[in-house]
């Protein structure tokens, strides 16, 4: 179980690395979500379901999905879940194996908190030019022990977003999120943060 705090982009990386390799998603609650983004970093949409109006009880249904799909990321549109129930949600997650995405409320207790913020714009002159690439500052904190913070450059390649992260961090941070998201998620920042670290 995920909390996750920040730009969306991240989000949509998450999505488009759990996709594009054959695992299926659904987005749960967040209408407005950039799926356009997340194409451009791979996704595949045929691969990811959005449900944007989960109803009155939008964990409900984020815990059915969690039965079939890899990712569920889910808006809690500012809720927050009782203990008792979050508990029994992460139990259902990890017992199907999948990974729970939790945003825009309120989780007690996850195993992982994530957390990002756009730090760095490039290409853009004075009043002018395009926008090249954007860093994001990462955090990732286990259930126990310290934050461990990284960058992650999204930047154009070809038809593609890609990210790259950057130095010892971002290579650190890595090590920190692949045992919790079982090396799934991100193969993109596995094989940057290789790259960076050699």
């Amino acid at each position: 179980m995920v909390a996750y705090a920040g730009a969306r982009s991240l989000l949509a990386g998450l999505l488009a690395a759990a996709t594009e390799d054959g695992g299926h998603a659904a987005v749960v609650g967040m209408p407005r979500f950039g799926l356009l983004a997340a194409v451009e970093m791979g996704a595949e949409l045929a691969r990811i379901a959005v449900i944007a109006d989960p109803g009155p009880d939008p964990v409900e249904i984020a815990s059915v999905l969690l039965d079939g799909l890899d990712l569920v990321v889910l808006g809690l549109g500012n809720r927050a879940v009782p203990p008792s129930r979050s508990r029994v949600i992460a139990a259902r997650a990890r017992t199907a194996g999948a990974t729970l995405v939790v945003a825009d409320g309120h989780w007690p207790d996850p195993g992982l908190r994530l957390e990002s913020r756009v730090c760095e714009y490039s290409g853009l002159g004075a009043g002018h030019g395009r926008l090249r690439s954007l860093s994001l500052d990462v955090g990732v904190r286990a259930r126990t022990g310290r934050q461990r913070r990284g960058r992650i450059d999204l930047c154009p390649n070809a038809d593609r977003v890609e990210w790259v992260a950057r130095g010892r961090a971002a290579t650190e941070m890595h090590g920190r999120l692949a045992p919790e998201m079982r090396g799934r998620l991100a193969p993109e920042i596995s094989a940057r943060a290789r790259d960076t670290a050699s």
